[in-house]
């Protein structure tokens, strides 16, 4: 399908520059690794907080395949512009930025210009990413025997080609940019994306397309209201709750919601009272009008109900984010401290995350072709594991990776305390030693966001599914934040006279053994509220179109142009 070459190709670019961020920010930067690893966890956070923009004007103004065009076109823009500045004013003196010879400094102008750059590159590629895993979910049927089916698989392959779009850019890209050729990574990078775009708009004929379904916060304020309004009405039963007839569909898009027992004080916003309607005179004849603020139909409040139930399971996400993201900062710093030369060959270290690309794409495998088919047999109701099972699966595999992580940094600073305990990179330890962790925490995604991008876009209505999308991205935003901000306290409370804290800018002096730990410690807490919430959940269901003869034979007549 185009949306997954789209995906592939615009994921090599984003990587192209973000999977080497921390060095461009050490190397040309010039800053410590404490201060590069927050600034890659503060932009990347901000990738992800754009998806909620992004998906906001999908849902309510431009429509799924507009927001794509637009927001890709400013990702294009912003990696030219990073690399222009790169290549006219950045890497000065020519030649520098590699690990022998760090970059001079620069003015506050190109210091503006660079950030003005990497965040044109937050913004698209931000409002972007939500928004096509909807679009492409939207090209199935999921009414459909064969397309419904279709459809649960795409997700999988979707991420699987995320994948293996910055396969290329942590090995060939990475390799280049580890050696100081920066400017050429960024350029490729600029070339993918731009074909990516190409790829997209080539592919508009054949798209379904589905008209935006108009502002969900007045839709739910007007169920708030409504709500509060009646707050001393009794609620007789629900075959007395109001719900609009088939042809005045509610603003969630084709399917009514059914009906569920939680939040019981917001079905007050569905019970109908005489002051809900207003009569109007239009010529002769006296017209009814229903008052939106004081009577809301039974879909538009489970819409209410659906995000309520999402936020704690949402929430409990963030913190397995605060592991995925150390891949992109602190593995790499943990990795340049390590003996990464074999047979006289340098390895980068950011193209360690190469092995978590390679279990992605074999954890992918296993659970569609393996696991799923043998769950499926010895489970029958529901078939198989559900989306909440495989995303506490990825919190204990997010756990162990953390242990993983803080045994090897132990040996790797025994090893660096015999051979040289103030020199930055004396560890006789081989960097394939990292290799397990990456593993761990590919598998961990696997089951956590594979599981999360299917579990929102199938538990969010259908006028909000990039809303659903974007839960998954601004998990990843929040955890980039906790991340940064753990790593400030941290250093704040664990730096002394004789130790200048655990993330030291000589890792050699600090203890990251003991934040991988601290991590391990702080997912396991998460994972017991995790299954809390879990239980407590509430699927919700959608009145099928199968129970609408007169719709039966529409092909989304409603909403789709």
């Amino acid at each position: 399908m185009p949306e997954i070459m789209n995906q592939g190709l615009a994921t090599l670019a984003f990587f192209g520059v973000g999977v080497n961020l921390v060095l461009f920010l050490t190397r040309v930067v010039g800053q410590d690794n404490a201060s590069a690893a927050n600034n890659v966890s503060k932009w990347t956070g901000t990738v992800y907080i754009f998806s909620l923009l992004g998906a906001f004007l999908s849902d309510s103004y431009w429509g799924r395949y507009k927001t794509c065009a637009i927001f890709q076109s400013i990702f294009v823009l912003g990696l030219a512009s990073l690399s222009l500045s790169s290549y006219l004013i950045l890497l000065k003196p020519k030649g520098c930025g590699d690990e022998q010879k760090p970059c001079g400094s620069h003015s506050a102008f190109e210091m503006a210009v660079f950030y003005v750059s990497i965040y044109m590159v937050a913004l698209g590629n931000g409002g972007y990413q939500p928004t096509i895993a909807t679009f492409g979910a939207d090209q199935f049927d999921e009414e459909d025997p064969k397309e419904g089916h279709s459809k649960v698989a795409f997700f999988s392959y979707f991420y699987l080609a995320l994948n293996l779009g910055s396969l290329f850019s942590n090995t060939v890209l990475g390799y280049f940019e580890d050696g100081g050729q920066w400017a050429l990574g960024f350029w490729a990078s600029t070339a993918s994306a731009a074909l990516a775009l190409v790829l997209f708009l080539c592919g508009t004929p054949r798209y379904r397309h589905f008209r935006p379904m108009g502002n969900p916060l007045s839709r739910f304020c007007q169920v708030l209201t409504a709500a509060s309004r009646k707050w001393t009405v009794k609620v007789e039963g629900e075959e007395e709750l109001f719900e609009v007839d088939d042809q005045d569909r509610s603003a969630n898009g084709d399917r009514r919601i059914l009906h569920t027992q939680g939040f019981k004080f917001l079905d007050r916003a569905a019970t109908v009272t005489p002051s809900d309607f207003s009569v109007y005179q239009s010529g002769k004849q006296n017209n009814i009008e229903i008052n939106r603020w004081r009577l809301c139909a039974v879909t538009q409040v489970e819409e209410v109900k659906c995000v309520l139930r999402l936020l704690p399971i949402w929430l409990c996400t963030i913190l397995y984010s605060v592991v995925f993201t150390q891949m992109a900062s602190l593995f790499v710093e943990q990795g340049a401290a390590m003996q990464s030369t074999v047979s006289g060959f340098h390895i980068p270290p950011a193209s360690m995350s190469s092995f978590d690309i390679l279990s992605v794409a074999a954890f992918i495998f296993i659970y569609r072709r393996v696991l799923d088919p043998v769950v499926a047999r010895l489970r029958t109701k529901p078939k198989g594991l559900t989306e909440l099972q495989r995303m506490g699966i990825g919190l204990v595999i997010a756990i162990l990776a953390m242990v993983s992580a803080g045994t090897v940094e132990c040996f790797r600073l025994k090893y660096a305390t015999k051979e040289c305990p103030t020199c930055e990179s004396s560890s006789t330890l081989s960097i394939f030693w990292q290799v397990p962790q990456y593993v761990l925490i590919g598998a961990s995604e696997v089951f956590m966001y594979v599981g999360q991008l299917e579990f929102f876009n199938s538990q969010t209505p259908d006028g909000l599914k990039s809303f659903g999308s974007a839960l998954c991205m601004t998990s990843i935003s929040l955890g980039n934040y906790v991340s940064s901000l753990l790593v400030s306290i941290v250093m704040k409370f664990s730096a002394t006279d004789d130790m200048p804290g655990w993330i030291p800018r000589n890792l050699n002096r600090g203890h990251l053994d003991r934040f991988y730990f601290l991590l391990a410690a702080l997912t396991t807490a998460d994972l017991v509220v995790y299954v809390l919430c879990a239980r407590w959940y509430q699927y919700i269901e959608f009145e099928r179109k199968s129970m609408q003869p007169d719709d039966s034979n529409q092909d989304c007549a409603d909403h789709r142009v």
